[in-house]
């Protein structure tokens, strides 16, 4: 049985297929938005899910097919599927969804489409850095057309359901500004954002889009699997090994449970700081500069544009540390050891004990972590876009900001109280290490510290100016907003 996609796109022109084409200019075209007949070259699930859903946005939808008779019941009735070539010449815009390999065997259809949009949906089949992209192939087949780049991060699945259950975003690229408006138009229309990329130079980086595996997460995401396997293996030196060397005594039983839950918050905690440390260095350079108009190392711009990530993954070590420690009592070692000391104390005949200190300290350290993950969650739902687009900046700016120190103090005063003053105790110190509640309090001590250098009054009002547009070394008058009453004028810049 011969291969269907072997065969040629086109098995031949319909009658009359060219002579009753009406040649379109592209300005005429993008003029006239009313009500354009928008066609589809292509019958596979995108085509599909693509025409369903310009027909519930009220458009009239041409589908082009090798076969119109097979696939004309896939698609909605109100859409009328025909050839390649009568779909091209009824057409005022065209959504090539076809295979980039495809592209070439549509060479007779460059006198229908000749001066109408090309929308390209495509993606290319591996990451790449050079070369020509699809849309820019596609420019080359049909040098006549204005050829735009859009919906190839778009699931057939989003088209079905609507933007409301996937990304709103569209990019759109193009080098033609009439067709790329009019493709915004019908995005708006669709319920989606349009997005704007510029010249169809973009494309390749939009093709590659979809094959990118959460780019924006795997920096935070290597750091959280590095700081937990070395605070995992920091504490299991601790608290396994030192037993079994100095005592002979077998903890590995600790090591599912235990050792993890006492890891994740160490980790929780590191990442947190890590979120609004950038933040304070950032805030540090722009006063030892003096201005707002240089730009950050890149490294710390990259830093920057990760906060949301570092943070989110705090708060997936915070929820796993929660719920590791109200499975603690749960476990049969736990119970063999209340057990086995209530059976001690009862055969020594010693009264029940309570330390007031330790029963104070356990009180505060639990009611204090409740509160800093109860901040840490309202951050996390907070940054969520269905959330942060329901909210306007100053409020986003407050939670982000305002609340997440407050997240920050609380998180590492409930470290404060668990360590309480087993940091000045010799017999903590195993193998010359110190607890591990010591080291994980060194970068949130640095972030609160340097915060609150910076909400001295003389600094913050330094930097508040320089955010406003002061500059040092260039002497203007400037009048600050709060002193506009009493007429006092500084000599800054602007």
């Amino acid at each position: 049985m011969p291969d269907e996609m072997a065969q040629p796109l086109i098995r031949g022109r319909g009658p009359g297929g060219g002579l009753h084409h009406h040649h379109h200019h592209l300005e005429a075209s993008a003029s006239d938005h009313s009500d354009p007949i928008i066609g589809i070259l292509g019958t596979g699930d995108f085509s599909r899910s693509l025409a369903m859903r310009l027909v519930a946005s009220g458009y009239q939808v041409v589908v082009g097919s090798r076969n119109p008779q097979r696939f004309a019941a896939l698609f909605p009735e109100e859409a009328e599927v025909t050839s390649q070539i009568e779909a091209a010449n009824q057409a005022d815009l065209v959504f090539m969804a076809l295979f980039p390999e495809h592209y070439s065997t549509l060479a007779e259809l460059k006198v229908a489409l000749s001066g109408k949009p090309l929308v390209d949906v495509s993606n290319a089949s591996h990451i790449s850095r050079g070369g020509r992209s699809n849309a820019q192939q596609l420019a080359d087949f049909f040098p006549e057309c204005a050829v735009v780049k859009g919906f190839n991060t778009v699931s057939a699945w989003t088209l079905q359901t609507g933007a409301r259950d996937g990304n709103r975003q569209v990019f759109l690229c193009s080098d033609h500004l009439h067709a790329k408006s009019w493709v915004m138009q019908i995005s708006h229309r669709m319920g989606f954002t349009p997005l704007d990329m510029g010249l169809l130079s973009s494309s390749q980086e939009l093709e590659n889009l979809p094959l990118l595996l959460f780019p924006s997460w795997r920096i935070p995401v290597v750091l959280l699997l590095g700081l937990f396997i070395f605070f995992y293996l920091y504490n299991f030196t601790r608290d396994i090994l030192h037993p079994l060397i100095t005592e002979n005594k077998s903890n590995f039983y600790r090591m599912p449970v235990d050792t993890v839950n006492v890891t994740l918050p160490c980790v929780a905690l590191v990442l947190l700081a890590l979120v609004y440390l950038p933040g304070v260095g950032a805030a540090f350079i722009q006063l030892r500069r003096g201005t707002k108009y240089q730009r950050f190392p890149g490294w710390l711009d990259r830093w920057l544009l990760q906060r949301k990530q570092l943070g989110l993954c705090s708060f997936l070590c915070a929820a796993l540390h929660a719920i590791y420690s109200l499975s603690l009592p749960m476990r049969k070692s736990a119970r063999f050891k209340v057990i086995n000391e209530a059976y001690k104390q009862v055969q020594a005949g010693v009264e029940p004990l309570w330390d007031d200190e330790a029963v104070w300290r356990m009180e505060l350290y639990v009611s204090v972590g409740i509160m800093a993950l109860g901040l840490l969650s309202l951050l996390a739902v907070t940054s969520l876009p269905s959330v942060s687009a329901s909210v306007n900046w100053r409020e986003f700016s407050f939670i982000q900001s305002s609340v997440g120190h407050c997240a920050l103090t609380a998180a590492t005063v409930h470290t404060l109280l668990y360590g309480w003053n087993r940091a000045f105790d010799s017999r903590q110190y195993r193998f010359f290490l110190p607890p591990t509640f010591v080291l994980v309090l060194i970068p949130p001590l640095v972030v609160l510290l340097g915060r609150a250098v910076l909400l001295l009054p003389c600094v913050a009002l330094q930097l508040r100016r320089i955010r406003r547009g002061w500059e040092k070394g260039r002497q203007i008058r400037f009048v600050m907003p709060q002193e506009t009453n009493n007429k006092m004028e500084d000599v800054s810049n602007v």
